[in-house]
């Protein structure tokens, strides 16, 4: 039989060798703020029966990094790193066979801006519709780009192909000037899905190729729709009629012209300012892939790019690959977070370097990355993304 308390007090947990409770976990009071609060101290018994249970230690290692690495926000969507361009019927066709053969690695964008003949405006915009709704797109990863602004058939073009029998994942607006033009597209695209019935918004890409667009680049990504801002290298290298030469409109110019790389790093940090996508502009070589690979590296790791065009099937692989994170960075991530995890998202030691929660939001961020572009994840890791698979995205 347990002796009572000796004279002068209660026993302590120490003294009854028992360790003492540890301190309030924060994350963990977060994910219970909602459980009513504990009763006090001589409430009667009863009481207790109607408070939620806070979570144990299995659940609380189980919560994902989307869970707990964004305070309760969303984390920045990752898409695609490629976005290939296709105008013609021949090309857009081979483009979606590709794409079924290599898997969402990467996106189409179905051209009605330079792909449709004068006056054969809304024929074109009829044949992208029926791409869309066909068994060729099989992944929903097909977007369109309409006319500009300033063209008499860009309403129509959004007329036609948001009544496609599938929607496009995203329509690009070209030549954008102002943000109040790409607000008014905008506009009138939401309209036109919600007269149609459309269920879901359907994300803007704005291409930034002109001095006024660069001139608003972060009230663009502010736009509520807009997901991406693009930019259009060769548009904004005319704009300055001969100032800047044509060495700037490919490698290594396009890096080294001080104009020309001010225009990348204000599209790239407005868009990391609002939790969008960056969109490098396209690379003009097709026959040297040594060439598109390195300028993929370089606009990913100089200017903080996630995602840029093809103009040709043979861009594509370099690009994807390009934008793949290394074998060993995935491993690391992967033995990074799961560490995380085990110590319920506290601070942790690998190797020598010392992690908490900002640290871990990159490490997140590189998995996402690796399974968009089809790299293989540890299968210890899978779990971190959470009992379905649409969590990883």
């Amino acid at each position: 039989m347990m002796a009572g308390p000796p004279p002068g007090g209660p026993v302590t947990a120490r003294a009854a060798g028992r360790q003492p409770a540890p301190p309030p976990d924060p994350i963990r009071a977060r994910f219970a703020a909602h459980a009513p609060r504990a009763p006090a101290q001589n409430a009667p018994e009863s009481d207790f029966l109607h408070v939620a249970r806070f979570l144990d230690v299995e659940e609380m290692s189980a919560l994902t990094p989307a869970q707990v690495l964004y305070d309760g926000a969303s984390p920045p969507a990752i898409l695609p790193c490629c976005d290939h361009y296709a105008g013609s019927e021949k090309l857009m066709r081979k483009s979606l066979a590709l794409q079924a053969e290599l898997g969402p690695v990467f996106d189409i964008t179905l051209d009605c801006e330079d792909g449709a003949a004068v006056g054969q405006e809304a024929a074109h915009a009829q044949l992208v519709a029926e791409l869309l709704g066909s068994a060729e797109n099989r992944f929903g990863r097909v977007g369109v780009r309409i006319h500009d602004f300033s063209h008499p058939h860009w309403r129509d073009d959004v007329r036609i192909v948001l009544r496609a029998a599938r929607a496009p994942a995203y329509v690009t607006l070209p030549k954008i000037a102002s943000a109040a033009d790409a607000a008014e597209m905008v506009a009138f695209i939401e309209g036109t899905r919600r007269e149609l019935g459309l269920a879901q918004p359907i994300p803007v890409d704005v291409l930034v190729e002109t001095h006024g667009a660069l001139a608003q680049a972060a009230a663009l990504a502010a736009l509520p729709l807009v997901g991406t801002l693009s930019f259009g290298l060769m548009d904004f290298v005319s704009a300055h009629h001969g100032a800047i030469p044509d060495a700037a409109m490919r490698s290594p110019g396009q890096f080294d012209h001080p104009l020309v790389r001010r225009a990348k790093l204000e599209i790239a940090a407005a868009c990391h300012a609002h939790g969008k996508t960056p969109s490098h502009n396209v690379t003009t070589e097709v026959r040297d892939m040594a060439v598109v690979a390195g300028d993929a590296r370089r606009a990913r790791d100089e200017f903080a790019f996630t995602r840029m065009w093809s103009i040709h099937p043979a861009q594509i692989r370099p690009i994807v690959a390009a934008f793949a994170p290394r074998t060993d960075e995935v491993a690391l991530a992967a033995e990074i977070l799961l560490a995380a995890q085990a110590a319920d998202w506290g601070p942790t030691r690998h190797g020598d370097t010392l992690h908490d929660r900002a640290s871990y939001r990159y490490y997140w961020s590189v998995l996402r990355r690796a399974r968009a572009t089809g790299q293989p994840v540890p299968a210890e890791a899978a779990p971190l993304f959470g009992p379905a698979a649409g969590d990883a995205r």
